[in-house]
């Protein structure tokens, strides 16, 4: 059952309550969801439901309608994010697990591990431990297995994912393997879940052959009974009549799964197909349909794989694959990182605000709105992320040292430059350390039971409108007022409590707020992106550094511009992007911001920055990354 808390319930209360649980034997978690706080409580209890609605400070008392409690939407609202090392699996970032299907040699892995990093994965999979259907088929190489997975984390830093089969197997896998790996042939085994539950890892639980999705969760349950919450469900497949694959996958247990639990759900469409050429097309369909990750079998030289080579990928088909994965993320909300590893390790130029505590990063805004949700997708749950006012503030905080780091949305793709923030870059001396695209989707978003004809005003960022101007223009004598931000637009409309109000936003802002989406995607085009730029006081140590970011003037004669962008073609630079702005205090001269690909602070484009540097009156590099 759910115990949901009155508002301003005191510490007694609750202790009252989880004491007198205590007493009937259940396993208790209590969480906050909005604006509420509830206590879930799994377990058979002696006293009617109708006593603990009773009890002081409980405002009242859900049943739970599934047999699986712990894994339940019901249980716990919002959705878990699998922490494994620097890797959290669950959130706004698309998780990449790859390697071999078993680990042969030191060599093997350590070659498939390197090539799969740098195309993108952040966790390398490796079997040591290998049930197989025949007895006489290679059963992995045991604890030596392992000290190689060991060896591959310790070098390449990916944290390692490997298969555990018995529960004697617990003392040797806990002490070399950052993901535990319950097969689907085990994802019964009651006394092996009991025993994954009880190690304090990660557990990746894949779904049985021909397991229903109840079952599935009720396998869950056992690892969680034992007081792990840190559980990935992965669909591999299912047994059918079809024989033109090894399985069927069933994509839409990805969305099913989503509604019934807060568990995160990964595909693996390696085994589902067993097929190398049907394993990326399931793998772009599993991150269309909502999956938070994959697991997808590589090998270098998989005609010689001890094991499943033929629904190995080639590194290069991995590689093609991720890029491909890169386009689609943003579509479903999501970003694949490829710096995600580098930004989890790096070292960042400023020290924390607080001693010890998470690092610091700023937006303009309020939470909820499109720059929080960058932010967000950038960094994960590692950097504390807050608004600020305006974007003034962000530069200002970032360069005052009050925050690590700023976000901040330089273009968008349909209504084109935030020139403000183009001219904060050059009044102030902070650099731009990396990009994030962000799909926008607006929603019209209003009080429950709001009809569009009872709408008299919009509120909402000015861009918002622009980037829906064309739904907007068929409406009749609606009122458009201007908001900081979005975010800000949906709190306006919830404190004013008009119903004739609306706001445009995101839909997780109308969540935020308790209000209702009364009409999502309507924007002019759904191909409507923005591109925000990560700021911070100075450049980081390490990190990807593909694209760079450059300011200059020239002289007011003939040619000037012409021969600066001379430079970059001799040189074979390309680039993505050139904008003029006026120099203030100037009138009719004009910076000149300009994109290319390539680190242009890198040995062998230091003769483009020289030439480039004698071309123009002022030069400065806003960034690589």
């Amino acid at each position: 059952m759910i115990l949901v808390l009155k508002h301003g319930v005191r510490e007694e209360e609750k202790d009252h309550v989880r004491s007198i649980l205590r007493e009937e034997g259940c396993i208790i978690r209590e969480m906050t969801t909005g604006d509420d706080t509830i206590i879930g409580a799994v377990g058979q209890v002696s006293r009617d439901l109708r006593f603990f609605e009773q009890l002081p400070g409980v405002a009242k008392v859900v049943p739970l309608s599934r047999p699986y409690k712990l894994v339940s939407r019901e249980m716990h609202p919002e959705d878990t994010v699998v922490q494994i090392g620097d890797v959290e699996l669950g959130g706004p970032r698309i998780v990449v697990v790859a390697g071999p299907c078993a680990v042969e040699s030191r060599e093997q892995a350590m070659s498939i591990a390197r090539k799969v990093k740098d195309a993108g994965a952040v966790l390398f999979r490796g079997g040591a431990f290998k049930p197989r259907t025949s007895p006489y088929s290679f059963q992995g190489l045991g604890e030596e297995g392992l000290k190689i997975l060991a060896q591959v984390r310790e070098e390449t830093g990916l944290r390692v994912a490997s298969e555990m089969t018995s529960p004697g197997q617990a003392d040797v896998i806990i002490k070399y393997v950052d993901l535990v790996q319950i097969g689907a042939r085990n994802m019964q085994n009651f006394e092996l879940l009991r025993s994954a539950g009880r190690m304090g890892k990660p557990v990746l639980l894949k779904r049985g052959l021909s397991a229903t999705m109840e079952e599935w969760l009720m396998s869950a349950e056992y690892v969680l009974s034992e007081g792990n919450d840190q559980v990935i469900l992965c669909e591999r497949g299912i047994r059918t009549f079809e024989r033109y694959t090894r399985n069927t996958l069933d994509l839409s247990a990805i969305p099913i799964i989503k509604k019934l639990t807060h568990l995160p759900v990964v595909i693996d469409p390696s085994h589902a197909t067993g097929i190398r050429e049907k394993v990326s097309p399931m793998a772009r369909a599993a991150i269309a349909a909502g999956a938070d990750g994959l697991i997808i079998e590589v090998h270098h030289e998989p005609d010689k794989a001890f094991s499943d080579g033929p629904q190995s990928l080639y590194p290069e088909q991995f590689e093609q694959l991720m890029r491909d994965l890169y386009v689609i993320a943003p579509v479903v909300g999501k970003q694949l990182d490829f710096g995600y590893l580098e930004k989890a390790t790096t070292d960042q130029p400023l020290p924390s605000v607080k001693t010890g505590g998470p690092k610091r990063a700023v937006f303009a805004g309020e939470m909820r709105a499109f720059a929080h949700k960058a932010a967000s997708q950038f960094f994960g749950s590692e950097v504390k992320i807050e608004p600020v006012p305006s974007f003034r503030s962000v530069y200002q905080e970032v360069k005052n040292g009050n925050a690590d780091f700023g976000v901040i949305p330089l273009e968008n793709s349909l209504t084109g430059s935030v020139h403000e923030n183009y001219d904060l870059l050059l009044d102030y001396e902070v650099r731009i350390i990396g990009e994030l695209t962000l799909r926008i989707v607006h929603a019209l978003i209003g009080h429950p039971g709001t009809q569009l004809e009872d709408v008299k005003r919009v509120i909402s960022h000015p861009q918002a409108f622009e980037q829906c101007r064309d739904f907007l223009e068929q409406q009749q004598g609606w009122e458009l007022v201007a908001a900081r931000d979005t975010a800000t637009a949906v709190r306006r409309i919830k404190e004013e409590g008009n119903p004739g109000e609306v706001a445009i936003a995101a839909k997780e802002a109308a969540a935020l707020y308790g209000l209702d989406v009364l009409k999502e995607g309507i924007e002019t085009n759904a191909r409507n992106y923005t591109r925000f730029a990560v700021i911070a006081a100075g450049r980081i140590t390490n990190g990807p550094r593909g694209k760079s970011s450059l300011v200059y003037s020239t002289s007011n004669t003939p040619g000037s511009l012409y021969d600066t962008l001379k430079i970059f073609a001799e040189n074979g630079v390309n680039l993505v992007k050139l904008e003029s702005r006026p120099i203030h205090g100037k009138p009719w001269e004009y910076m000149f911001y300009v994109d290319l690909e390539g680190d242009i602070e890198a040995p062998e484009l230091q003769a483009v920055m020289e030439e480039l540097s004698e071309k123009t009156e002022y030069l400065r590099i806003l960034g690589t990354y």
